[in-house]
Parts: structure tokens; sequence; C-alpha cells
């Protein structure tokens, strides 16, 4: 047993030591010097205690990055759900090559978020010919200066790259609903919308479950589309949590200020990420799952 052990333990090293090298002290590290006054270049700093998390508390840019993420998440989390669950139903319905198509939509998941973000950011300038268009028609739109334009762009964006991936995860779950259930609601003439509400969503729970939590987590962990497209403005209007460390840490050197942050947003994120599991977790009950 004992050797047994030992051959688990010398191949699960690797990743151990990777976690403790690149997780474990990173976060004791950032936690101690939440409570200094570090800029990042000088070797003295000095213990400040709590001022760094009252402070932060009070900051228009964290107290923004708290309702900011939430707004992505209502607008980014409904989007790729329907646009992967739409996805998932056309490739289920195919007939042969569903791989092939998988591989397809998934593949905006591997492009790189900062090419992508340049690309949609010379798409969408002035003088492009999708707004030169628009103005034809007597539509002028200026799409990342305006807060809610700005939000729903960046939403679409990361909609668009995590549609395929979350796609897969839900073709996986419709591969494996029982067809029996589906001949035996057509014997007792169930429509199709009843057949998709009542049947299909609920047996897709836990293919459903696993992308909302991955969806959510997203919303949380947003910052290269952000910082390549808007800054965080207009007015904080898309200022993320990740886009308030980076400017206090690498543009203000508020380094010991930047963790007290960081500190906050992990809170923040671990709880909503609980209390939303709590609550699918209700629906799964309900549905039997639980």
């Amino acid at each position: 047993m004992m050797k047994r052990n030992g051959t688990g333990w010398l191949f699960a090293s690797p990743y151990l030591l990777y976690a403790v090298i690149f997780f474990a002290i990173p976060l004791i590290w950032s936690m101690y010097l939440s409570f200094t006054d570090w800029n990042l270049i000088s070797p003295v700093y000095y213990f400040k205690g709590f001022d760094n998390f009252i402070e932060a508390v009070k900051h228009p840019g964290v107290q923004a990055a708290f309702f900011v993420t939430f707004k992505f998440m209502a607008a980014f989390v409904p989007m790729v759900i329907v646009s992967s669950l739409a996805v998932a139903l056309v490739i289920h319905g195919l007939p042969r090559f569903k791989g092939l198509f998988l591989i397809g939509f998934f593949l905006p998941y591997l492009a790189s978020g900062v090419v992508s973000s340049l690309i949609v950011k010379g798409l969408l300038s002035h003088n492009s010919a999708f707004n030169v268009f628009l103005r034809k028609f007597g539509i002028e739109i200026d799409w990342l200066s305006t807060p809610l334009s700005a939000l729903l762009v960046v939403a679409a964006i990361i909609a668009w790259k995590f549609t395929g991936y979350y796609a897969l995860i839900l073709t996986a779950g419709f591969e494996s609903i029982n067809k029996d259930v589906y001949e035996a609601a057509a014997i007792d003439g169930v429509t199709p919308s009843q057949r998709f509400w009542k049947i299909t969503l609920p047996l897709l729970y836990p293919a459903i479950f696993t992308v909302l939590i991955l969806s959510i987590g997203v919303s949380f962990g947003i910052f290269t589309e952000v910082y390549q497209l808007t800054g965080g403005g207009p007015n904080y209007a898309t200022n993320t949590w990740q886009m308030e460390i980076f400017k206090q840490a690498f543009t203000n050197l508020s380094a010991g200020y930047a963790s007290a942050v960081a500190i906050i947003a992990s809170v923040v994120t671990f709880a909503s990420i609980l209390v939303i599991r709590k609550l699918l977790e209700m629906w799964g009950k309900r549905n039997g799952w639980v």
C-alpha cells in the first residue's frame, strides 16, 4: 500500500510542484503584500494594516469593477448559452461530419484575444466599411465610446470565442440522452417545444451546469478584450476586476494596493460562484439530479 501511494505521489509531483510555485507561493505573497505599501520597485516598504482594503472599498474603480462584472455576466452568459445551445442542436442533428463541424466552431476558442480584439476595433472604427455602410441609412453609433454598446461589444466577442467550446460540452450532453425517452414522448403526443423544455433541458442539466459555471467564471476574469478595446472606459463602464488590478499595479505602481483589490476580487468571485452554484443545484434537484 505504501509503495502504491508513493508511486501515485511521484506521478502527481510535477503538477503539485507547479501548483506550489505558481499558485500557492504567489497567493501567500499577494496576501502579505496587500497589507503593505509596496510600489513594485522599491525594496523598502511598510506595513499598512487594513488601510489598502478600506481605501479599495471606497475607490470608484473598485466599486465599478464589482457592478461591471455582473453586467458582463448578465450580457455574456445568456449570449453564450443561447449561441452554444443553438450550435449544439444543429450539430447534434447532422447525419454525418459532426466532428468536423465541431472543430470549425471550436477554432475561435484557440484564437488570440489580442488579435480578435484588434480586428473588431478596426471593424468598429469610425471610418470602417461597416460604419460607413450604416451611415448611409442614418445610423451612427460610437461603439466603443458609449457605455452600453462598449459592454455589449466586449461581451459579444467573448461569447463568439467560447461558443464552440461550450457547444462541444453541450453536444456531448445531447449524445448522452437516451433516444427511448423521445420515442415514449412521441407516443404520448408531446409537441417539439414541450419536448425541448420538459425533456431535453432537464436531461441536459449536467452539461448546462458545467457550461454555466465555466461562463460565470469567465465573467470574473475578463481582461484582454477590455484592455485592447476600451481600457476600462468609458467612465469605468467596462472596468473589470482584472483591469483595475492591472492599472493599480502596473500604471500607478501600487502593488500593495493592487494585491488588496485582488484579494477582494477573489472573495467576491468565490462567493458569487458559490451562490449561483447552489441555485443551479436547486434546479437540478427539482429535476432529480441532486
